[in-house]
């Protein structure tokens, strides 16, 4: 029997998701929104919506300006999504993440699933500086470490 988690830890070893929790400080520097990568290894039906319930069971709503952004990798399903909050949707045209999911694939798809993810990371967090650049005053909200769950469907 294939035990996700081992499939988890070679994919994204745990030196290498300090690197992923490094991009993310290193992106949040530049504005007050937050980035979270959250892994899991099957996703049954349309990867938004099981973003979706993930953005919610993590609780990534709770951001002052809602303006959380959750990269959703679905590693044994190959499936791939990045979902911004209510604040950040409300300000940012249709489409906008597509070009940083289709970099994120590509990346995935070759091998290269740490440095496609801290690509990515700071795709994301150059997009978001134009629209919550950082403030002096900006706090942390929510953790930089990738998340995990062994759960068939979010």
């Amino acid at each position: 029997m294939v035990h996700h988690r081992q499939v988890f830890d070679e994919l994204l070893p745990p030196e290498q998701r300090h690197r992923i929790a490094d991009a993310i400080t290193a992106a949040e520097r530049l504005t007050s929104g937050e980035i979270c990568v959250h892994a899991t290894p099957h996703c049954n039906g349309n990867v938004m919506d099981a973003a979706a319930r993930a953005f919610n069971r993590l609780r990534l709503y709770r951001t002052e300006r809602r303006n959380a952004v959750l990269i959703y990798v679905v590693y044994i399903d190959r499936k791939l999504a990045v979902l911004g909050d209510t604040g950040i949707n409300a300000v940012v045209p249709d489409g906008y993440w597509d070009d940083v999911v289709a970099r994120l694939a590509a990346r995935l798809a070759g091998g290269h699933a740490t440095d496609g993810l801290c690509e990515a990371i700071a795709d994301i967090g150059h997009k978001l500086e134009s629209f919550f650049p950082a403030n002096r005053n900006d706090v942390n909200e929510l953790s930089n470490e990738v998340t995990y769950s062994d759960e068939d469907n979010d």
